[in-house]
């Protein structure tokens, strides 16, 4: 090798057997040439992308999965202001009357959005509602500040996790820092004296990684009775055993108390949206999940992964609670009911990845163990006006509503599906699970008589106890044809199934009544699509859905034999429910600017429903319209941003839609039935990065805009629970 300065060097293979004359030319400088800076930009050009076929111990071909990535949205994460970070999710109906996000009310496709019930609500993939089986609400929902993502598979998760028509939501946490330690403080201070602080601390070192938050909320709420206190913290602990195997573990812990304000009845609230008669409402939790997990690789082609879950929680619920809801509180003794929720579960999952006759094939099989003992009594309160959540029942040994129930739980089910390509194109996705439920309930009921002057001529215990005991099989197909990039062809069908919750059975409500020949619901999903990203330039996904629903629960005006008419709630009837949604985000700047500092979308969101009951025992039934069905469900908005600075717009509008299977559009005294009527909201909001600080800003509902999107047949109600009106929020974030 010949070297010489300024000129690139020269390589010869010689063999050398006597003396040789060698002569080396360099003929080669070298130029220096000006330096080349290469930018690169790896953030996401959308906010919503879909599931792989493939991810971890699951299978998501040939399913609409969506999954929403969260350092890319513009919205209030403070509040956990749903119609905003659900906005690219097509078809979603949401209730909107909380100004901090203490829950998540999310449904669609007709489902009723209360606590997101018709979904699997998972965090990091284990289920984190009340009961999977018994009471299926998410009183705890995560700060939208410590998500990475958020993923959504619509009706045909059921095969994988659950019976439910919903699907999943699987709320992800943020992944650990690679660095040694590192804080996330984000301090929020909005309209109604709300104030949060949530603060993250993560790291690695070596093979133990950590990630953990706080989460303080607390203000007075837009309605006179509305203020609220919470607190939440959440720990998880990561070991790489070797390069095969990792072990983890979450703890997440969350208190709150809030002031109810009480519903409305239609006439108060066209007087005034935000005024409160019930001064000693309040609603207390606590909730403990705990969680502890293991993958393993066995080879490139194997994995397997076991979920230890379980859950301790208590929710309390107290207040003055009548049918009329325009009567003055009475102050006398109060409703309470307290629920105490203890389960525990395990999920065991193994996926191979195989050929045969020349394709790939992947198979997935687990099992899931569940089990739960759980405990609601309802009776009289105190009859001051505190957070007093102790029975008096020493006090008040005649009160109407006395009940105390013992509910335990089993659920066995065994899962598979199997994705076969028949070529690099086209695939199909078979799948089943068997599922054996067993739910039971023990306890009594007191039956409670009063003469014409109050005195009491009957107070009998009633014991009651039931066993429901069922085995079956759901079954489903999914299909993919990715003729493209661009281009993914999907459909799939699922079974589903919903048992009867404790609530649906057990408890007194003075705003309806429960058939008591009220049973589980079943039915089919179907979905057939077609999605893509177009050369960057767009994203889409476009589909028309049907939803088959048998034994429909809801609600129906009844005539009773005291002369009295009132909801009751049961199986109404059979009921269907077909539509188009479709997602459509286009990136502005690459179609038409290309400036690499300039950032432009715009997206569209909308759902065409329509619905009916086919059949019903109940009369003058059939033929109507489905509950909780927008026939018209759009979102939009436009994205820019300008090197560190960010500014989003946001359009919703929702049309009419009914809450009783009779299509009440009147309402009754307790404001429980009748037409929730259309509604749009304009949200603003900006963010800006200056260095290791963040700052975030914004007007929700800009144009003040009164409306109400839930007509509550318990807690926080009964009654129209009205939305927050304009509402401003400024958030500051340092980063160390």
């Amino acid at each position: 090798m010949f070297i010489a300065d300024g000129y690139q060097f020269i390589e010869k293979y010689l063999s050398i057997e006597f003396d040789t004359n060698l002569d080396i030319i360099f003929s080669n400088p070298i130029q220096v040439l000006n330096e080349v800076v290469v930018k690169a930009n790896n953030k996401k050009l959308f906010q919503l992308s879909r599931l792989d076929d493939v991810q971890g111990t699951a299978i998501f071909a040939g399913k609409k999965s969506e999954v929403i990535s969260m350092d890319l949205s513009m919205a209030n994460l403070a509040s956990n202001n749903s119609r905003q970070i659900y906005s690219q999710i097509a078809g979603l109906n949401i209730y909107q009357n909380d100004d901090a996000g203490l829950q998540l009310n999310i449904g669609g496709r007709g489902l009723d959005p209360n606590r997101t019930a018709n979904f699997n609500t998972r965090q990091n993939g284990y289920d984190i509602s009340a009961d999977a089986l018994g009471y299926p609400e998410s009183y705890y929902t995560p700060p939208a500040e410590a998500l990475k993502e958020i993923q959504i598979v619509r009706g045909a998760a059921s095969l994988q996790y659950g019976t439910q028509f919903g699907g999943l939501v699987n709320f992800v946490i943020n992944d650990p820092t690679s660095k040694s330690f590192e804080i996330v403080s984000r301090n929020t201070l909005g309209s109604n004296s709300l104030y949060t602080n949530f603060t993250s601390f993560s790291g690695t070192s070596k093979k133990l990684s950590y990630y953990s938050f706080i989460n303080y909320k607390k203000g007075d709420g837009f309605r006179l009775n509305s203020d609220f206190e919470s607190f939440n913290i959440f720990f998880n602990f990561r070991y790489e055993l070797n390069d095969k195997t990792s072990l983890s573990s979450e703890i997440t812990y969350l208190k709150y108390l809030a002031h109810q304000a009480g519903g409305l009845s239609d006439k108060m609230f066209n007087s005034d949206p935000f005024q409160s008669n019930r001064s000693r409402n309040w609603f207390g939790l606590n909730w403990f999940l705990y969680n502890f997990k293991i993958k393993h690789q066995f080879n490139l082609n194997s994995n397997f992964s076991f979920n230890f879950f379980g859950l301790k929680a208590t929710r309390n619920a107290l207040g003055f609670r009548t049918n009329r809801v325009d009567q003055v509180d009475s102050n006398k003794e109060r409703d309470l009911i307290k629920g105490e929720f203890q389960n525990y579960g395990l999920e065991s999952r193994f996926l191979h990845k195989y050929s045969l006759k020349g394709k790939k094939n992947v198979f997935l099989i687990g099992v899931k163990f569940y089990k739960s003992d759980n405990d609601s009594q309802q009776g009289p309160g105190s009859f001051k006006s505190d957070a007093d959540f102790e029975f008096r029942l020493d006090d008040f040994p005649n009160y109407n509503n006395q009940s105390k129930y013992n509910y335990p739980n089993l659920n066995y089910a065994l899962f598979s599906e199997n994705i076969f390509y028949l070529s690099k194109k086209f695939s199909l996705t078979p799948g089943f699970r068997y599922e054996y439920i067993r739910t039971e309930s023990e306890g009594f009921y007191k039956k409670i008589n009063l003469d014409g002057a109050g005195n009491v001529i009957l107070n009998k215990t009633i014991d009651d106890s039931e066993i429901r005991e069922r085995n079956f099989f759901l079954f489903g197909l999914g299909l993919s044809f990715k003729s493209s990039k661009a281009m993914d062809f999907y459909a799939n069908i699922s079974e589903n199934y919903r048992s009867v919750t404790f609530a649906d059975i057990s408890i007194s409500n003075p705003a309806y009544s429960i058939n008591p020949e009220i049973s589980d619901e079943n039915g089919y999903t179907f979905d057939l699509g077609i999605r893509g990203n177009y050369f960057k330039r767009f994203s889409y996904d476009i589909g028309f859905f049907s939803l088959l629903y048998k034994d429909r629960i809801g609600f129906v005006q009844k005539a009773f034999k005291d002369g009295s008419v009132k909801s009751e709630k049961g199986n109404v009837g059979d009921a269907v429910m077909y539509g188009l949604e479709s997602l459509i985000d286009f990136d502005l700047n690459d179609i038409f600017i290309k400036n690499n500092n300039l950032s432009l979308n715009y997206f569209i969101n909308s759902s065409f429903i329509n619905s009916k009951y086919t059949e019903s025992m109940e009369s003058g039934v059939k033929g109507k319209k489905v509950e909780f069905v927008p026939k018209l469900n759009i979102k939009s908005g436009f994205k820019f941003g300008y090197k560190n600075l960010s500014l989003n717009i946001q359009y919703t509008y929702l049309s009419s839609q009914f809450t009783d299977a009779s299509n009440a559009i009147d309402s009754n005294l307790s404001g429980v039935i009748g037409q929730i009527p259309s509604y749009d909201i304009v949200d603003f909001s900006a963010s800006y990065y200056l260095n290791k600080f963040k700052i975030e800003s914004g007007i929700n509902n800009v144009l003040n805009n009164y409306y109400f999107t839930r007509r509550a047949t318990g807690y926080p109600g009964p009654g129209i629970i009205p939305s927050e009106p304009r509402s401003v929020y400024l958030t500051v974030q340092y980063k160390i």
